[in-house]
């Protein structure tokens, strides 16, 4: 899966700032804000947001005439973000096809579970599906295609540490966490097995595996797969 584009609409510029800054800690580096619903509508064709964040109280286009709006031409997901909790406020979000509603304040860890959730729903086929520069992992199908056309399995053991690894994308996976994900509660002494599995796994996705740009050591704490070009 490609990182998800989230397009932010808010005339706050205090949150936008917050929101794109934690986001981008909990894997959404990649996210466009703006100020107001005729910004969005600028920039809507060419950034191709995967989701949009909406405020309703913004200055011109409400977000509820945005999100009417966007409606007639695309079924983008869209998550209701906003200081109004009344009731009628989300029943009329939900017509207009909002696809889930968040109240400020609130807390990023629910915003980002908001988000995962929404987007599961919204591109189940692409859930397991990773596109880095050079190839795209099927993690379904355990294979890696590469930019060439040539294909690489992955092994049940390399395919679940890339899967835990892809779930915390940008964040640092502890090894025994990865040597968990990998045999089970019994992981002791498999530290050096795994740093043999990272080895492989970067063989079939990096351009230069002496070199990674996407699967990172920390050292002393772990690996990061960093979801970029």
């Amino acid at each position: 899966m490609e990182t998800e584009k989230i397009l932010l609409i808010d005339d706050e510029k205090d949150l936008r700032e917050l929101v794109r800054q934690n986001l981008k800690v909990h894997g959404f580096p990649n996210v466009l804000a703006v100020k107001d619903a005729e910004s969005a509508m600028e920039v809507i064709d060419n950034f191709k947001p995967d989701l949009i964040l909406l405020d309703i109280m913004l200055p011109g286009l409400s977000g509820f005439e945005f999100l009417e709006y966007l409606r007639e031409q695309s079924n983008i997901p869209v998550i209701m973000l906003t200081a109004k909790g009344e009731g009628e406020d989300r029943v009329m979000g939900f017509k207009l096809g909002a696809d889930d509603y968040i109240v400020k304040p609130f807390l990023v860890e629910e915003l980002v579970l908001r988000i995962k959730a929404v987007l599961k729903r919204s591109y189940p086929q692409q859930h397991n599906l990773i596109n880095f520069s050079n190839c795209k992992v099927d993690l379904d199908r355990a294979e890696v295609l590469s930019s060439k056309g040539v294909k690489f399995s992955l092994t049940a053991k390399e395919c679940a540490i890339l899967r835990k690894l892809f779930e915390n994308a940008g964040r640092i996976v502890s090894i025994n966490s990865l040597c968990q994900s990998a045999v089970g509660d019994i992981f002791v002494g498999y530290e050096n097995t795994l740093m043999s599995h990272i080895r492989h796994i970067r063989e079939k996705i990096e351009v230069d595996p002496s070199k990674p740009v996407n699967l990172i050591t920390v050292r002393g704490l772990g690996y990061r797969l960093d979801l970029k070009d």
